[in-house]
């Protein structure tokens, strides 16, 4: 689970609301009951204490102390209703006292007495403690003809604690497990409150230039979730509208260019092959028409990535032995090797298929090759090979050239960018060799990485996803006439 994620953050956030909410309802609930269970026993010592009050009222002036405590039991039961009374005249003399109660919650004799002065009002509570046993005691007082009384009236708390302990237990195990389920619920529905946020993020992911037309998904919510899938819909169409205007211009341009350098190169040709250019007029056309060579490769290379960014490349795929396309591909490539002194290696290796534009596969492989002869020295070694790696195919131009430095390494792929300006420049490349490869590598799928060391070498290593079970079909003879591609490097 990532901690930083923000549904967890969330859910983080919904628990503790949750579990801070949860506490103070059950701190709520504990003290309510409390208060209430304490209320209802101060209402019931008080009917007590009156039922008392008015029997010592009712009495004559010279009422016996066996009278009064005839009638407290005949009236209150003290005993019986677990009640602890006792009555006591001033200045100290004691009338009347209850006996034991039923549940033998307390001993009444224990309970230390209060003077009829201590008084300061009608009426004093007071909790006392008995035997580990909680008492509370309403005393009163009251004048009558017969005397002036302190009557004291209780009872246990042990059943009000017993149910407050009991209600603590059960928060005890109560908030713990809604605290887990909050956890667990919160994270469910912030998942799955962001699931459309996940979708649009899968859809971006696989958006690319060559899928301009792919648009996120639009959650009628009515809220900013929606607002922002629109707007980055309509921000994605007019990406799309300025995309396709570039590679229109770039592709007239390219095309239109091609008609007046076949033309200019023509007319050059036609005066170096006449007798009117000599001496150093030659060699100025000479000049010219190697310029006009390089021109008409940039165009063909610009003119091939504007064709690859609007997906030609993907328009008629076939089931290709990359083996064999490889094979045929170095063999036509070793006579330039051989020009150069630099030997060219290809070991056999068994059959593998890829799904592609097999005059595409070609010319990457064609680039790889030309670009691994050009830059190394005389009596190197290139090797072409192709094999498995973690269930993909790969193929490998592997080279004992000077290498590239590892500055460079991250910009090789970018279009028109030259390591070596000027080396490059006088080898013929315009920088868009590595350009074309590269797309036409993500147009099939695949992956175009180099590993190289500045004099040991490099290697620039293919990886195509395979073809799922059943999809393949019998390959075709992938062995078309090689291109004049090498010149846009």
């Amino acid at each position: 689970m990532n901690h930083r994620s923000l549904a967890f953050r969330l859910a983080l956030w919904y628990t503790l609301l949750l579990s801070a909410t949860f506490a103070l309802v059950g701190i709520g609930m504990f003290y309510g009951l409390q208060q209430y269970l304490h209320a209802s026993l101060r209402d019931s010592l008080r009917r007590r204490s009156v039922q008392v009050e008015e029997i010592l009222a009712q009495g004559s002036a010279g009422v016996s102390n066996a009278d009064i405590s005839e009638a407290i039991n005949t009236r209150v039961s003290p005993e019986f209703n677990n009640r602890f009374v006792r009555v006591t005249r001033a200045p100290g003399s004691l009338i009347y006292r209850s006996g034991s109660p039923a549940d033998r919650s307390f001993d009444p004799q224990a309970v230390p007495p209060m003077s009829y002065e201590w008084l300061n009002t009608n009426m004093v509570r007071r909790t006392v403690t008995v035997q580990n046993q909680r008492l509370m005691v309403n005393a009163t007082r009251i004048d009558t003809p017969s005397g002036r009384y302190l009557i004291e009236l209780g009872t246990s708390l042990q059943s009000i604690d017993a149910l407050q302990d009991r209600l603590l237990a059960l928060l005890g195990l109560l908030l713990p497990a809604l605290v887990i389920c909050a956890a667990g619920g919160g994270y469910l529905l912030v998942t799955w409150a962001l699931r459309p946020v996940d979708r649009m993020s899968q859809t971006a992911e696989h958006m690319s230039m060559q899928n301009l037309e792919a648009r996120l998904p639009v959650v009628p919510t009515g809220d900013a979730l929606q607002r922002l899938s629109m707007s980055l819909n309509h921000m994605l169409t007019r990406l799309r509208d300025s995309v396709q205007i570039s590679r229109r211009f770039l592709a007239d341009a390219s095309h239109e260019l091609r008609t007046p350098l076949t033309v200019i190169k023509g007319e050059l040709q036609e005066i170096v092959g006449g007798d009117a250019a000599q001496g150093e007029v030659r060699e100025r056309i000479g000049s010219v028409l190697e310029e006009v060579a390089r021109l008409e490769h940039l165009v063909s290379g610009l003119l091939a990535l504007s064709r690859l960014d609007a997906g030609e490349a993907q328009r008629e795929w076939l089931d290709v032995n990359l083996v064999e396309l490889a094979a045929s591909t170095a063999e036509q490539m070793r006579l330039m090797a051989e020009d150069r002194g630099i030997q060219l290696q290809f070991p056999p290796s068994a059959p593998m298929i890829v799904r592609g534009d097999p005059s595409r596969l070609k010319q990457v492989i064609v680039n790889l090759l030309d670009n691994a002869i050009r830059f190394t020295p005389r009596g190197g070694a290139v090797t072409l090979r192709t094999g498995d790696s973690g269930g993909d195919i790969v193929l490998e131009v592997l080279d004992t050239g000077i290498g590239i430095p590892a500055a460079a390494l991250a910009r090789v792929f970018d279009r028109f960018y030259r390591v070596d300006e000027a080396r490059s420049r006088d080898d013929g490349g315009a920088g868009l060799g590595l350009s074309i490869a590269q797309s036409i590598c993500v147009a099939h799928g695949a992956q175009i990485e180099v590993h190289s060391e500045v004099g040991h070498g490099s290697c620039f290593r293919l990886r195509f996803p395979p073809i799922p079970a059943g999809a393949a079909r019998p390959a075709r003879a992938a062995t078309p006439q090689m291109r004049s591609v090498t010149g846009a490097l």
